[in-house]
């Protein structure tokens, strides 16, 4: 008979664990995903607001006040950074589908211009919305 050893062995980590680092692509494309789910519940919004606009003014009124809100108007901000991120990564996909810039300088570089335009455009919106009297 051989002899086995009893002992259990301490099993290695995987070696990504130790060499792999982020990178700005990663980051991207996992915030792709959140955005996609963040838009998921903006639609839920979206759907209690017409509900809330279908029971008539009091509840329309109070429903309001809750979107008019600090954290409302938190919660809506998110969600216009979820529009445009999602839009602007969606066309880098696009890109990328025709098989053009996956080098990883263009890559990265599509990566800064998709957060760019996020941030440039909600609050741009943000700043039209304020001007105009919608908050």
């Amino acid at each position: 008979m051989s002899d086995v050893s009893k002992t259990i062995r301490a099993r290695p980590t995987s070696p990504h664990l130790q060499v792999w680092r982020w990178h700005l692509t990663a980051i991207t494309s996992i915030m792709h995903r959140i955005t996609g789910v963040a838009l998921y519940v903006g639609t839920l919004i979206l759907a209690g607001w017409t509900i809330a606009l279908a029971f008539g003014p009091e509840a329309y009124g109070t429903y309001m006040g809750l979107l008019g809100s600090p954290l409302g108007k938190l919660v809506l901000f998110g969600l216009s950074f979820a529009v445009f991120f999602h839009l602007a990564k969606g066309v880098q996909h696009l890109i990328w589908d025709t098989g053009a810039a996956f080098k990883l300088p263009l890559a990265n570089a599509g990566a800064v211009a998709t957060v760019a335009f996020a941030l440039v455009a909600t609050v741009v919106v943000w700043i039209i919305a304020a001007m105009t009297g919608a908050l």
